[in-house]
C-alpha cells in the first residue's frame, strides 16, 4: 500500500496521466508476482507438506480400514455375524428344550429311554435290537 501511495505522489509531480497509471500498473504487476510466488523453499515445503498430510487424509477417507470402501465389507460382515447369531438361537432354544425335558422331577419318559439305549447299552430281555447299515 505504502509503494502505490509513493507511486500516486511521485505521479502528482511530473502531472502526466498515462506516465503515472503506466507505473502504477508495473508496480501492482510487480506486487502481484511478489504474492503468487512463495518467497522462501520453506513455504514450499510447508505448502508440499500440507498438500501431501490432505491427500493422505483423503485417501485415507476412501480406501482406510473405516473409509468408503471398507462399509460394503463391514456391512457384508456383519449379515454373516446375524445369520450365525441365528443359527446360535435356534441350537440354544433346542437344548433348553431338552433340558426342561430332562428335569429330575417330571422327566419325559420317552427321552429317558431313548438316552439310557443309546448312552447305556440297556435293553428289556423282551426286546430286539435290530443294526441298520
Amino acid at each position: 500500500m505504502f509503494v502505490v501511495r509513493l507511486a500516486e505522489a511521485k505521479c502528482m509531480e511530473s502531472l502526466t496521466f498515462s506516465s503515472c497509471f503506466i507505473e502504477s500498473n508495473m508496480i501492482l504487476e510487480c506486487m502481484a508476482r511478489m504474492r503468487s510466488e512463495p518467497r522462501l523453499k520453506s513455504e514450499k515445503i510447508t505448502q508440499l507438506g500440507a498438500l501431501s498430510l490432505l491427500l493422505l487424509m483423503s485417501g485415507l477417507a476412501i480406501a482406510g480400514p473405516s473409509g468408503l470402501l471398507a462399509w460394503g465389507e463391514n456391512l457384508h460382515l456383519l449379515d454373516q455375524r446375524n445369520a450365525e447369531l441365528k443359527q446360535a438361537m435356534i441350537e440354544r432354544d433346542q437344548l433348553k428344550n431338552r433340558v426342561d425335558r430332562l428335569d429330575p422331577n417330571g422327566a419325559d419318559p420317552d427321552l429317558a429311554g431313548e438316552l439310557v439305549r443309546r448312552d447305556l447299552n440297556v435293553a428289556h430281555e423282551d426286546e430286539m435290537v435290530m443294526i441298520i447299515k
